[in-house]
């Protein structure tokens, strides 16, 4: 992969190296890293925010404009969408905001989402539709609508912030979940169906002090040190591994994976495939599998865990 230019001189380093439009969730966080990133690179930018708190609710500022002007003190260019992704003719108007102001779209991060964190048997239907609406099915109305340009043009890259919320647990979060989790699947569909037109589909957990996870409550000494060592993930460090997926050399070399990205760390998660397997030429019953099966299998079981049983080392 070349390298990129240096910051300040947002110019690409040879043809077609870096996507030239990209569409975000960008307004602050972890997309706003990869906005400025991605511009530093050579992208033009469609800067897609609607101005909502964590938990989807209008919040009156249009962080949209700062990230622009920060794009365009760069020497870049970017404009600004205000609409949804939670619905397909918005979504729709999203993918066509980059092509009429630029003339195409190269890459596509899905980097928006809410929180609406309650224990499961207290979740309300309403609060997982809303979360579900934003966190994935707001990703699949995007990156179709950008499909039918990536298959015209053969090539174009495809990022999914999921999370280890998902891949690993958490606690009050069953929509977050299931949503982020699906959100893998959706991913990988993509990678297995749009491979052929030169397109990838990758997933990223990204670690990072964001406004959703300063949600997270901190009600005994343990949370407020858990609290405060999450204070130390910068959400701009995720940008570079994001901005690697969509150059050519990482569309050829990368697709349908899930990483993680924890400051200076970077991740390779495990996708799922079989871990042992039993037989029986005459069949199974009930009883046979609580003698036999079950015994067998238990050394691999894993028992349900949070994320921050798994990530107990302190980020670097």
């Amino acid at each position: 992969m070349p390298a990129p230019p240096k910051q300040g001189v947002p110019r690409r380093s040879s043809p077609d190296a870096y996507p030239e439009t990209t569409a975000y969730g960008a307004g602050r966080g972890v997309g706003r890293g990869i906005a400025l990133e991605a511009a530093r690179a050579g992208a033009r930018i469609v800067v897609n925010d609607i101005g909502v708190s964590p938990s989807g609710d209008w919040d009156g500022v249009d962080p949209s404009r700062t990230v622009i002007d920060e794009i365009e003190a760069l020497g870049g260019e970017a404009v600004a969408c205000t609409e949804s992704v939670a619905s397909w003719p918005t979504a729709q108007r999203i993918v066509e905001c980059a092509v009429d102001s630029f003339g195409r779209i190269d890459a596509v991060v899905n980097n928006a989402g809410i929180l609406r964190d309650i224990l499961f048997h207290k979740m309300d239907p309403e609060d997982f539709d809303r979360v579900i609406d934003v966190n994935l099915r707001g990703p699949f109305y995007v990156s179709r609508a950008a499909a039918p340009h990536f298959r015209n043009q053969q090539s174009g890259a495809f990022i999914h912030m999921t999370s280890t919320a998902a891949l690993i647990g958490n606690f009050g979060q069953s929509n977050y979940m299931a949503a982020k989790l699906g959100l893998v699947g959706l991913s990988t569909s993509i990678s297995i169906d749009m491979q052929r037109f030169g397109v990838n589909s990758n997933c990223i957990a990204p670690f990072a002090w964001t406004r959703m996870v300063q949600t997270i409550p901190a009600n005994s000494p343990e949370q407020v040190q858990r609290l405060d060592g999450l204070k130390k993930l910068a959400p701009e460090r995720i940008a570079p591994f994001a901005v690697a997926l969509m150059t050519d050399a990482g569309r050829a070399a990368v697709t349908g994976q899930v990483f993680g990205v924890r400051n200076n760390e970077i991740y390779l998660f495990s996708k799922t495939r079989p871990v042992a397997t039993m037989h029986t030429g005459d069949g199974w019953t009930p009883q046979a599998v609580l003698d036999r099966v079950i015994p067998a299998f238990s050394p691999q079981f894993i028992a349900p865990m949070t994320s921050r049983d798994v990530f107990v080392w302190d980020p670097v």
